[in-house]
């Protein structure tokens, strides 16, 4: 017999998403906030460079508003992004009353200011970069974590893997769809729970596992956006998945992103000889949206046949490197690279899925119940490429908003009936899970090379072909074995691959993130790429 629980929120995902939702609810209901693995194992712990947000005098909102519309390419919902931006002082302001640790100015004794100290960042035209040194992603996540274990509200259950959202659809009951609460893989035991919940939040982050190369920890597998799917959700401009340029190029690195700070205080890319590129492609050189910057450097790797370029920022001073970024000058002499006296191998990766399930102003989705927030969530923030820091904010944003949409939507909610427990009866122990890695490696294989950062119909279609009969294998093996973590992010994978795939394939121009060489020009209407699934009960 599986358990089933029972709580007024059900939240899928423990980043700063999840956890400003949880505490904000705390006070009024009892939330359950679950983590694939770790508590730590999302995005937000490996997030380096800061938050925007209008801080300084000097700064506005509207000059916010307006480097995140040229940034998005013309595809910003430019309501959302006058929200976000509009709420970034007091979302600011509320992490600093948790306790997050932000770094402030120094005096000429080294002593602390009271004023943050901003940094700037690619497509910025301020310094509005509120920032931890270079691990601002772990301070916030630390100090939320620290506030969500000491509420008593709040229960925080690792190992949990999400299987699929239990809708009245899916159940064939009568009345409007509505989210009654997950299905849920408990690791530690093997077996599946059912979580009953008046309102469930997704916010398990985005989708770049989806490529062989990722700055992403193994957790961003789109699990939230295949559910949403699922469930009978839209999704909105998959296609646009942001190639971080920057990420460290050594055998045992996997995924270390090297902050986009960096080259925000003065660091150059160069080519293996030491000359420099970028004011080729772009009048701001290094500090262009990231979308350009990727492109360049696969451009020239792509020239010059080369594994990777350099990232150097050896002409500023030893100490300013050190105390400015020491996440990444302890990581980079863990291989032998000494940041202060030679440049950084790097090369692009994926870093953030910029498209995902279509929500309102306050982070509903389709599905009366059922939530979305944070990487997950389509806002209309993005557009068609992500202004740097902007993702964080984001995530703060939201979560305050979904949890004061909750608290005004609780009488119009309650637990559902007994809901049925998870049927593995007719499903037997696989002893072929060869396939399952097998499938993983060739799907983020043929994203990388058919779907990656420069794009041709050609390439679209074959990876269409590719991903249609791995999405028959893995319905097939789903439906006849136990469920394992490996094999639903598999599933989850798929289902997100062929979301981009087919988002990327009715994009007949060039704009942002999206580019390929059948249609480099960008058109004059920028219309958002809105896939409607056929049904929610399938």
């Amino acid at each position: 017999m599986t358990a089933k629980l029972q709580y007024d929120v059900l939240v899928i995902g423990s980043g700063a998403a999840g956890l400003t939702l949880a505490l904000h609810l705390a006070t009024d209901l009892r939330v359950a906030v679950l983590s694939k693995g770790q508590l730590s194992e999302g995005s937000t712990f490996w997030a380096q460079g800061g938050v925007a947000a209008v801080l300084d005098d000097s700064d506005t909102v509207d000059a916010h508003v307006q480097d995140t519309l040229v940034a998005g390419a013309g595809l910003c919902h430019e309501d959302a992004v006058r929200q976000i931006v509009g709420d970034s002082r007091d979302s600011i302001g509320w992490l600093v009353g948790q306790g997050v640790p932000f770094t402030r100015e120094r005096r000429e004794d080294g002593s602390e200011t009271d004023d943050f100290h901003l940094t700037r960042e690619g497509g910025h035209s301020h310094r509005r970069i509120i920032h931890a040194a270079d691990a601002t992603g772990a301070a916030i996540f630390n100090t939320l974590l620290l506030r969500a274990q000491e509420h008593s509200n709040i229960e925080l259950l690792e190992d949990r893997v999400a299987v699929d959202l239990i809708t009245r659809s899916k159940l064939g009951l009568p009345g409007a769809n509505r989210c009654l609460g997950a299905y849920v893989l408990n690791r530690q035991t093997g077996g599946v729970e059912t979580f009953s919940a008046r309102f469930t939040v997704l916010a398990t982050g985005g989708a770049s596992k989806v490529y062989l190369y990722t700055s992403n920890p193994d957790s961003a597998s789109g699990d939230g956006i295949a559910m949403a799917w699922r469930a009978g959700c839209r999704v909105a401009n998959m296609e646009f998945n942001q190639f971080h340029p920057t990420c460290l190029y050594h055998p045992k690195a996997k995924s270390f992103l090297v902050t986009e700070a960096l080259r925000g205080e003065g660091a150059l890319l160069k080519l293996p000889d030491g000359t420099r590129f970028m004011p080729r492609f772009d009048q701001r050189a290094e500090l262009a949206p990231r979308d350009i910057v990727a492109r360049a450097i696969d451009h020239e790797m792509k020239r010059l046949g080369l594994d990777c370029v350099y990232l150097d920022v050896t002409h500023k001073p030893a100490d300013f490197i050190r105390s400015h970024f020491p996440t990444v000058y302890e990581r980079c002499l863990e291989f032998g690279i000494d940041i202060t006296r030679e440049p950084i191998p790097v090369v692009p990766a994926a870093h953030y899925t910029c498209g995902g399930v279509m929500v309102d102003e306050n982070g509903r989705t389709d599905v009366t119940g059922l939530y979305a927030i944070g990487e997950t969530s389509f806002t209309g923030l993005h557009g068609a490429n992500r202004m740097a820091s902007n993702s964080l904010l984001e995530c703060i944003v939201y979560g305050r908003a979904a949890s004061r949409d909750i608290l005004l939507n609780l009488e119009q909610s309650k637990l559902s009936d007994e809901l049925p427990g998870w049927d593995e009866s007719r499903v037997t122990d696989s002893d072929e899970d060869v396939i399952i890695s097998h499938n993983w490696d060739e799907l983020r294989r043929f994203m990388w090379d058919y779907v990656g950062i420069v794009r041709t119909t050609k390439r679209l279609q074959r990876a269409k072909h590719r991903v249609d009969m791995l999405l028959a294998e893995i319905h097939e093996f789903y439906s006849n074995y136990t469920v394992s973590r490996d094999l639903l992010e598999l599933r989850n994978l798929a289902v997100v691959a062929d979301l981009i795939i087919r988002s990327a394939m009715q994009r007949k121009e060039s704009r942002g993130l999206h580019y390929t060489l059948d249609y480099p020009a960008q058109l004059n209407e920028a219309e958002d790429t809105i896939l409607q699934p056929p049904s929610a009960a399938d």
